[in-house]
């Protein structure tokens, strides 16, 4: 008979661009967010992991504001209706986000704990996991800051390393010697020969008592700002908004510069599992499932006479003809092509795409908001098309517009439609019509979700031309 899995109390971090696995990760849609390995999200597969861990209920999630309704929604997704979701106002790393998290899971006077897990990577589950885990959580219990090592496979220079010391009292986990960043493929060759060393996973687990008392030792001002954003922070129904200015004045650090590396209490757990942080296009292929020529596709591809390639299709065919190690991921809107081993300088296309100011680089042609989303299928100088989706129950916000009008026609579902002081419904393949300069608002009443085309004409068609009156989802 099995011992039951230890409660953690587990958080996961939501944050990172994913900038690498650009076109399909954007700044408002990032990587840990997509379906990219399976037909669920990164974040999903994490979330569903925690059952390896014991975990209690109640899961964190610490994300940027941004990314507070894709979190919420996609924990929803999988029937967990009690996590609770940290909102950073701005990118301080990971140590002020597991900082924050773990003041939030003691504000009842507990002390759990903590396990920390990235939500972008991708984590073999089972015996192994849960195994290491459970040897996590009794080191944590005496004292020691813990971290997974990965038992390498090859002489990989992208990972950080740990080196350890020979296991002592609380074996299998090993007190830490060093942390390495990023060696050369010749020093990590060396590191795997020699042994003892391991990727760095930056997943971690603590008491939350023992974290705080390291972190106010070795980073008291980020702890001190971290303290005063969660105690003027504000939160309901499972959204936690840490303080702006409190949070936008903490020092932004790691994990494992700002303590693990510091602490005389870091040990490490070895975990010999398949394991991948999903940091490029390359990994991305390494971890799919391939043909015998070594091609993985998604979508509406054909290849002839083409060989250990990487071929995305989103929305239209994409085929090719004597291709070797390449990449070709196709959206809506942008188009990517690169050969397999320069997938690390995908990097730099978006350094020059910020430059540009170019809107690929935040968000899909088709937009998540909080009630559903829209898809820009078409615009000219003095209009815009868009298709949107209204999920059942959600409504816009009361807005009006300053340089344009609209129309609506349902294509499908029912409409509330408030227009000025007028409110009526519509059903599929009727329209209206709201003038520019009027008060207006969205609601789909019904059980399935609601589809309309809306036209938009006018002098100025951005997206910033928005007074909002009202709004059930906090913006205004």
């Amino acid at each position: 008979m099995t011992n039951p899995p230890p409660p953690y109390r587990a958080v996961i971090l939501c944050g990172g661009s994913g900038s690498r696995l650009w076109p399909l990760s954007r700044e408002l849609l990032p990587k840990q967010f997509i379906r990219l390995t399976d037909a669920r999200s990164l974040l999903q597969n994490t979330l569903l992991r925690l059952t390896s861990a014991g975990a209690q209920a109640k899961p964190m999630l610490v994300c940027n504001d941004a990314h507070q309704y894709i979190a919420a929604e996609q924990a929803l997704e999988l029937g967990i209706k009690d996590a609770e979701v940290i909102l950073e106002p701005f990118a301080r790393n990971t140590a002020p986000a597991i900082a924050a998290a773990t003041l939030r899971a003691m504000r009842d006077g507990e002390d759990p704990i903590m396990l920390i897990m990235p939500s972008d990577h991708v984590l073999e589950d089972g015996e192994v996991l849960s195994a290491a885990f459970a040897d996590a959580y009794e080191a944590a219990r005496q004292g020691a800051l813990v971290t997974f090592g990965i038992t390498p496979t090859a002489p990989l220079s992208g990972y950080g390393y740990i080196q350890s010391e020979e296991p002592g009292a609380m074996a299998p986990a090993r007190r830490v010697r060093r942390f390495v960043e990023k060696p050369s493929p010749e020093v990590a060759q060396r590191f795997i020969e020699d042994g003892g060393y391991y990727w760095n996973s930056g997943m971690f687990a603590f008491q939350a008592s023992v974290f705080l008392s390291e972190m106010a030792r070795l980073a008291p001002k980020m702890l001190e700002q971290v303290q005063a954003a969660v105690a003027t922070g504000h939160g309901d129904g499972g959204l936690f908004h840490l303080d702006g200015p409190a949070f936008e004045a903490c020092p932004s650090d790691s994990m494992d510069y700002a303590i693990m590396e510091r602490t005389d209490s870091a040990v490490v757990i070895p975990l010999a599992a398949s394991w991948s942080d999903v940091g490029a296009w390359d990994a991305v292929w390494g971890i799919a499932q391939k043909t015998v020529d070594g091609n993985s596709t998604t979508g509406d591809v054909t290849l002839e006479d083409s060989r250990n390639c990487l071929i995305h299709s989103t929305s239209r065919l994409v085929a090719s003809v004597g291709l070797d190690d390449i990449v070709v991921i196709e959206t809506a809107d942008a188009v990517l092509v690169a050969h397999k081993s320069r997938s690390q300088d995908i990097k730099r296309l978006v350094e020059v795409f910020k430059t540009q100011h170019r809107s690929e680089l935040n968000h899909h042609r088709e937009v998540q908001r909080p009630w559903g989303s829209y898809d820009s299928v078409g615009h000219g100088p003095r209009y815009q098309v868009k298709r949107i989706t209204v999920k059942p129950g959600a409504r816009l916000s009361s807005q009006m517009h300053h340089h344009r009008a609209e129309h609506w026609i349902v294509v499908s579902g029912t409409a509330r439609i408030y227009n000025g002081d007028k409110q009526y419904l519509l059903t599929e393949n009727q329209s209206t019509y709201i003038p520019l300069g009027e008060t207006h608002s969205l609601e789909n009443p019904g059980k399935i979700p609601l589809e309309i085309i809306e036209v938009q004409s006018g002098a100025y068609l951005g997206e910033d031309d928005i007074v909002r009156f009202q709004d059930m989802y906090g913006r205004v």
